[in-house]
């Protein structure tokens, strides 16, 4: 009796042990995520569940630290993972495209930065043939989205883009990414399902669970094979 006690006191401890381990990697090390709308296309897509690097814009504080776990700063061009600046408890994603003093403009959906043109038609993607300016006659939150700035993005800020420029709710709305918002890079596509995903709100658990059901029914079917193990850029 007091073996088979100490059997499953051993795969108690095991199971603690693993649960702690893998709630450390997902807070500090590597986080999951997926991608709930198109304001990122077509560099990541709805359904495309993410690995982020949590460790990487951390601090390093010695020459160890840096060999051991490297780190560095926000770069422009970056994918990161960040909170709402307007709902905190919510997690966004975007390409970070100015970095703290830039000097970002946007003139007829072109992107300058310092008053340099930056070439993003590797990444960006306009779905709206129509551009709005302060002519259009349209209220400012709409012709903002084609025509914005300059605006000098504050010390310790970052201001972030979708790719899917023409619909995406970004920092030409709502402001700069305060840089203690920021949670990761996000790096690797390790899943992607082309069924019905998670607008990232509560619907109720009969929701969650048809859901569930739904992506099990689909998951050789409706998963994009070729986008496993997809590093992000």
């Amino acid at each position: 009796m007091s073996k088979q006690r100490s059997t499953t006191r051993e795969y108690l401890e095991a199971l603690l042990i693993a649960g702690i381990f893998l709630g450390f990697t997902n807070t500090f090390v590597v986080k999951t995520f997926y991608i709930p709308s198109a304001s990122m296309e077509e560099t990541l897509l709805i359904g495309d569940h993410l690995f982020v690097n949590r460790f990487i814009y951390g601090p390093v504080e010695s020459a160890a630290e840096r060999l051991l776990l490297p780190s560095r700063s926000v770069e422009r061009g970056d994918i990161i993972i960040f909170r709402s600046p307007e709902r905190p408890k919510v997690d966004m994603v975007k390409r970070c495209v100015g970095l703290p003093g830039d000097v970002i403009r946007m003139v007829d959906k072109d992107l300058y930065i310092n008053d340099q043109w930056v070439d993003d038609s590797t990444y960006t993607w306009n779905t709206d043939n129509r551009v709005f300016s302060p002519r259009s006659g349209v209220d400012e939150s709409v012709w903002r989205r084609d025509n914005f700035g300059p605006y000098t993005v504050p010390e310790d800020h970052y201001f972030c883009l979708g790719d899917n420029r023409d619909q995406s709710y970004d920092s030409r709305f709502w402001g700069p990414v305060p840089a203690r918002f920021v949670k990761g890079r996000a790096f690797l596509i390790y899943w992607s399902y082309g069924g019905e995903t998670s607008d990232g709100t509560w619907h109720g658990w009969g929701y969650k669970l048809r859901q569930l059901g739904g992506t099990l029914l689909g998951f050789f079917t409706q998963s994009r094979w070729s986008r496993t193990f997809d590093l992000i850029r």
